[in-house]
């Protein structure tokens, strides 16, 4: 099996996945899985692909991610793995799609506006 390449993007993170055969090893930014993503949480967001598959011991997976808060980049993980899942097997997007793992969540931070404290909320008025 060649090395399959897969982007996942959540706002403004972005992760680069690499699946390769191997025995399960999982790499993110040249740090061990459970060192980068310390919480069960956030571990389990990430293999979620993997374990609805039954793929958690099946490949070596290198993963270059940056920007954006840590959920951010696990999210971003989590939808490059099921991309590379769909691409290994057609058969996993019956399994993965109802989940809603392939959905590209759009949400992203509303920019500031000039003349308002945030992007919604506004300096404080005084009337008198």
């Amino acid at each position: 099996m060649e090395i399959i390449h897969k982007i996942g993007r959540r706002k403004t993170a972005v992760a680069r996945v690499y699946v390769s055969d191997g025995t399960g090893n999982i790499t993110i930014n040249k740090r061990e899985f459970k060192n980068y993503f310390t919480t069960a949480a956030l571990q389990y967001k990430v293999l979620q692909p993997l374990t609805l598959t039954d793929h958690v011991t099946s490949f070596d997976i290198k993963v270059n991610v940056f920007g954006g808060g840590i959920t951010g980049q696990a999210e971003a993980i989590r939808l490059a793995l099921s991309r590379a899942m769909v691409e290994l097997n057609a058969e996993n997007r019956l399994i993965l799609k109802p989940e809603g793992l392939l959905t590209r969540d759009p949400r992203m931070v509303e920019r500031k506006k000039f003349g308002q404290k945030k992007a919604r909320k506004k300096f404080q008025f005084s009337k008198r």
